[in-house]
């Protein structure tokens, strides 16, 4: 299952780079030429043609690899209620809104789950060439744009103080003015925060060690799937929501280095930042 993650991720890596200089002609407010790119739930959370033909890359490879599983993607769907036995749950590109301004920050997610817990996942730093992969159990790794493999590991910090957090925002008003409040908390706290647009390479971050903790609440299956599986086997405390729970639940998703899990997990009780933020 690793080795499909991986191979499947790459391939639709491959396919994002090559179109997007193809489809898109990007203008000063972010919107692009013709009709590649609409809205989902807001306006602010756009979805780009590359996505959706992303997404079919991967259901078209996994078809022929795997045709007997089920698969869960952010844009073509999939049933959500089943998660008995092997499904696949897969981003085509996680961070559109970088991708679609220019800002090379966005990744491919693919990650096997058996009874709605991740066993394999592959993370594809797009512009990077680089993939981070995890089996469960078996360790994380990271391989370069020069076929180099390195094990993964999360920093060694004790001390919240001195952390490094990634984050990220909803797309509702009512959530993002949540999420605000709670970094004005946060931001004192910590050594500093960091928002880069890609909850999939946030959690890979806390694996690397590039951060040392990630938090952000509403992210949905496919955003996390593969993601926190890389951060668990390079050794964070990583907490995801029930397998049956979705975006609009409002749950938080938490990875830390284990030296701060603790001391985070009281800033977070202290704060609310644990609780759910829920969309009206």
């Amino acid at each position: 299952m690793l080795n499909v993650a991986v191979a499947v991720a790459e391939e639709a890596a491959d396919h994002v780079r090559s179109r997007r200089p193809e489809v898109f002609g990007i203008v000063g407010n972010g919107t692009s030429s013709g009709d590649s790119v609409a809205s989902k739930s807001t306006p602010t959370d756009p979805v780009t043609v590359i996505d959706t033909e992303s997404e079919q890359v991967i259901r078209n490879r996994l078809a022929i690899l795997r045709p007997d599983d089920a698969i869960l993607g952010e844009e073509g769907g999939g049933d959500r209620g089943s998660i008995a036995g092997v499904r696949w749950v897969v981003d085509p590109i996680d961070g559109t809104v970088n991708f679609l301004y220019g800002v090379p920050v966005y990744a491919v997610s693919v990650a096997a789950q058996i009874d709605g817990v991740s066993v394999a996942g592959a993370v594809v730093d797009v512009a990077a060439r680089s993939t981070y992969a995890a089996a469960r159990g078996c360790g994380a790794t990271l391989t370069d744009s020069e076929g180099r493999v390195s094990r993964l590991r999360c920093n060694p910090i004790t001390d919240v103080s001195m952390a490094l957090l990634a984050t990220g925002f909803g797309y509702s008003v009512t959530r993002r003015r949540a999420q605000g409040a709670l970094i004005s908390e946060i931001l004192t706290r910590v050594r500093d925060i960091r928002r880069i647009g890609s909850a999939a390479l946030d959690l890979c971050m806390v694996a690397s060690g590039r951060v040392d903790a990630q938090f952000e609440h509403g992210l949905a299956p496919w955003d996390w799937a593969a993601g926190s599986l890389i951060a668990t086997e390079a050794g964070a405390r990583v907490r995801i929501p029930a397998p049956h729970s979705s975006s609009a639940d409002g749950e938080v998703v938490v990875a830390a280095a284990p030296g701060i899990a603790d001391e985070l997990d009281e800033l977070f009780a202290e704060i609310g930042a644990n609780d759910p933020i829920h969309e009206t």
